[in-house]
């Protein structure tokens, strides 16, 4: 196996993982993972990790450059998505300060890096050139 091409697996692997990994934590209370939050659209960026592994498995670099793009765009969508829910989910209450208060409440966790890194290694991996004299 290629070097951008493990590049890429270690990417699409993150990605996997980073869907079980805690994204919130509402009120200190209990963590949610993708699932949590929206398990349709949990499984679709599952489903774009595993057609990217098979992409490296089937040695197909466009697919792999295409499913990563996409797999990047699905997680920042839903990044902007989380963010505009945590912020805009007390907007009923008439007054601002504890509408403020309790969306701040709502924390953002350490699986966004996680999320976040796997994309950028796998597209990472797939815009890397290797070398004609390799072995």
């Amino acid at each position: 196996m290629r070097i951008p091409s493990l590049v890429s697996f270690i990417g699409f692997v993150l990605l996997m993982a980073g869907t079980w990994c805690p994204l919130l934590r509402p009120f200190h209370l209990f963590n949610m993972n993708v699932y949590a939050l929206n398990q349709p659209y949990g499984l679709v960026i599952l489903l774009v990790a595993v057609i990217g592994i098979l992409g490296i498995g089937l040695n197909k670099i466009k697919l792999v450059r295409i499913v990563s793009w996409l797999s990047l765009v699905l997680v920042l969508l839903l990044f902007i998505a989380a963010y505009m829910k945590v912020h805009t989910s007390f907007s009923f209450i008439p007054f601002k300060s504890l509408a403020g208060f309790l969306a701040s409440q709502i924390k953002f966790k350490w699986g966004w890096y996680i999320l976040f890194t796997g994309p950028l290694l796998a597209l990472a991996g797939s815009m890397l050139k290797t070398s004609k004299y390799s072995r």
